[in-house]
């Protein structure tokens, strides 16, 4: 898709939508670095590992000027297990979101992230940077990078991309024969990606589906499509929905920024996100079932159940195999049926 003056100029807003700061006061709780009453998990899925952060960078193939960084733990002497990153619309510096890559790193893992130009460029030269980036990254970092065992993760644009970016991973390069997921947040649209293609995935595909209550950014219509349409069985994906709700005078918000290290660093990053993502890699590639319940529940109590300050609780987690559109398209910046943009239009109903 090309990228016309309009388009740039709608990004651009796109781009100051997806950065811009949370409006809660500063008179709040504070623990350690989270903002907000509710600390970190301080045991089991969720809480921090045990390890040390390293971090090796190298240039992008193709983004002039910008690195491609590897998160991983310090002082393994075999390669880990990886997730390959693809961030949103804006979020080039790997600082947008450095909670996420080291949370993982920590835990034992190794993230890929790989920054591609928001503007200026065509949708197709987005995702081949993206996938030039993860390939060099596999292929010359081996004695880091386990490729048996792998995951695609990914917010907003970066969401969209998961799917084509992981199937060309896992059918093209055999990635993943040993544990395969994808993990796919605020999703905008899809490329790269047809129905035979979502109906061929590797059969040991796990998918959680994340999107917020108040997004106002991507229509939700665009997760369910692919949500629906790709040949993962229901007990192995999960669709979830997390809502805001205001503790103790702090707004957790449930909106397009979530998760965003920079904008609101507090629970909903670890019990939203950190806690589903550390299930769905244990029971990915190491088949763990206490993992499953977890990560893909089904609705299990150890999935939706969040947590409490001084009485009060976050919402549950709205978890679902036949998930529906609460909103009219009319709310989103990008609809499902904007002929420019989905090259999925087709599905929206």
């Amino acid at each position: 898709m090309k990228i016309n003056v309009a388009t740039s100029l709608l990004l651009i807003c796109f781009f100051l939508i997806t950065c811009s700061r949370s409006d809660n006061s500063e008179n709040i709780p504070i623990d350690d670095d989270l903002a907000g009453p509710i600390s970190r998990p301080s045991s089991g899925y969720g809480s921090d590992g045990k390890y040390t952060v390293a971090k090796i960078t190298f240039p992008s193939p193709t983004y002039s000027g910008k690195n491609v960084e590897i998160f991983y733990p310090s002082g393994i002497s075999k390669p880990v297990p990886v997730i390959f990153y693809s961030h949103p619309y804006g979020g080039e510096e790997s600082s947008y979101n450095i909670g996420l890559y080291e949370f993982v790193a920590k835990k034992g893992y190794a993230i890929v992230f790989a920054p591609y130009p928001t503007t200026g460029v065509t949708v197709d030269e987005r995702y081949n940077t993206l996938w030039q980036s993860f390939k060099k990254a596999a292929t010359d970092y081996p004695n880091i990078i386990d490729t048996k065992k792998v995951g695609f993760m990914g917010h907003s644009f970066g969401g969209g991309a998961s799917f084509g970016l992981a199937y060309k991973g896992f059918t093209d390069e055999g990635w993943g024969e040993n544990g395969r997921f994808i993990f796919a947040m605020a999703q905008w649209y899809s490329y790269q990606l047809t129905d035979d293609m979502l109906q061929n995935f590797p059969s040991n595909t796990k998918l959680i589906t994340e999107v917020y209550d108040d997004d106002t950014t991507n229509d939700h219509r665009m997760a369910i499509d692919i949500f629906k349409n790709i040949n993962i069985p229901n007990a192995e994906k999960d669709y979830i929905l997390i809502k805001s709700a205001t503790i103790a005078g702090y707004n957790y918000k449930a909106d397009h920024t979530l998760p965003n290290t920079q904008s609101a660093y507090d629970a909903y990053d670890y019990y939203g996100v950190y806690r589903l993502l550390d299930a769905l890699i244990d029971y990915s590639f190491n088949g763990n079932l206490a993992g499953k319940n977890v990560a893909l529940g089904n609705g299990s109590s150890a999935q939706v159940t969040m947590p409490s300050y001084a009485g009060q609780s976050l919402p549950p987690l709205v978890v679902t195999d036949s998930p529906v559109a609460l909103y009219p398209q009319s709310k989103y910046l990008f609809s499902c049926n904007n002929s420019t943009y989905n090259p999925r239009i087709s599905h929206c109903n």
